[in-house]
Order: structure tokens, then C-alpha cells, then sequence
């Protein structure tokens, strides 16, 4: 199956009577692209190409909302997973490490800047003398319930322009294609 069956072909056919769509930059590049090798199929850039700037522009949206919080998207990000593992807020470095796919080294940066902060503390863990756990403080709480807040309010206002169902639909194609593309791949 090529991807224009799954996802469709977003360009009205001549002689719909549907509106033409608005055009945007992949446009112009796909068009570049037939004139100079018609005989590429052009749907998965048509896709990627959208999913990559969009992926940008609201990486950019969200950084600006978290940053009103004194906090950037990374150290957001150990902030809501401590969030989302429920009371009493605590996790392990390491497993903070393997849901956000960080280095040790790489966390260990988060942590020291969010501690200094007031965020997030590091203790001793009582179960394993050799481990930590990090644990949101009630400022850190406080911020990153504030914080999410604004984040979701900037998906939602991107998201405006689809009435509930088309949400749904682009959500579980996009669930699709990532399940596709996040396995091993075949040789």
C-alpha cells in the first residue's frame, strides 16, 4: 500500500468541487521535485516534510510557554514525568534516564539545575544504599501543574482549526505511522 492510499491525496482533483487547500513551503519543494523528477512518488516527503515542521514550530510554541516558568522543554520534561508517576512524585535517576532516553550524564545536568532551583530533591534511596531517588518539591509540583497547563494550551490552540473527529482521526494516524517506523527495521 503507498502511503497516498493511507493518508490520501491532500491535492483536490482537477474538476472537484472541493476548495483548493492553502499551500505551505512542502508544496513548493514537491513541486520542484516533479518538475525536475516526475517519476518520484513525493507522498512520503508530502508527510515527513509537514511532520518535521511541524514538529519545529511547536517545539518553538511550547520552549516559549515553558520558558515564562523559568524552566526549558528538557527540564520540563523530568518535571512531568515525575509528575505523571503519582504520589509521592519519585523516581530513580536511571528511570528518569530511560522513559525521557537520556545519558545518565545528560540527566545528571537536568537534575543539578532543577535542584539548585528549588524544583526537584535528591535523596539517599532507603531500599538500595546505592541508589537515589528524585522527588518533586511543592514548588516543583506547583510549576509543573502551571506549566503543562500552558504547554497543552499552546497544542490546543494549533489544533483549532480541526473539529474533535478530524483531531481523532490525524491522532490515530499518526499512532499508526509512528507504531510503523518506531519497530526494528527489516533488512
Amino acid at each position: 500500500m503507498t502511503l497516498r492510499l493511507l493518508f490520501g491525496d491532500t491535492r483536490p482533483m482537477s474538476g472537484s468541487a472541493q476548495p483548493p487547500q492553502r499551500r505551505d513551503p512542502v508544496d513548493a519543494i514537491v513541486d520542484q521535485w516533479a518538475a525536475v523528477r516526475p517519476d518520484l512518488d513525493t507522498t512520503a516527503m508530502e508527510v515527513f516534510g509537514r511532520v518535521y515542521r511541524l514538529a519545529r514550530a511547536m517545539g518553538d510554541r511550547t520552549e516559549k510557554a515553558y520558558a515564562r516558568f523559568g524552566i526549558a522543554r528538557g527540564e520540563f520534561d523530568v518535571l512531568a514525568t515525575l509528575r505523571r508517576a503519582g504520589e509521592p512524585y519519585t523516581l530513580s535517576p536511571r528511570q528518569l534516564s530511560s522513559t525521557l532516553m537520556l545519558t545518565t550524564g545528560g540527566m545528571t545536568g537536568r537534575l543539578d539545575k532543577l535542584e539548585r532551583a528549588g524544583l526537584v530533591r535528591r535523596s539517599p534511596d532507603p531500599h538500595d544504599r546505592r541508589g537515589l531517588q528524585v522527588a518533586l518539591t511543592e514548588e516543583g509540583l506547583t510549576l509543573v501543574d502551571e506549566a503543562v497547563g500552558a504547554g497543552l494550551a499552546e497544542q490546543t490552540e494549533a489544533l483549532a482549526a480541526f473539529d474533535a473527529e478530524k483531531a481523532g482521526q490525524l491522532a490515530g494516524l499518526l499512532r499508526e505511522l509512528l507504531a510503523a517506523t518506531d519497530g526494528p527495521r527489516q533488512p
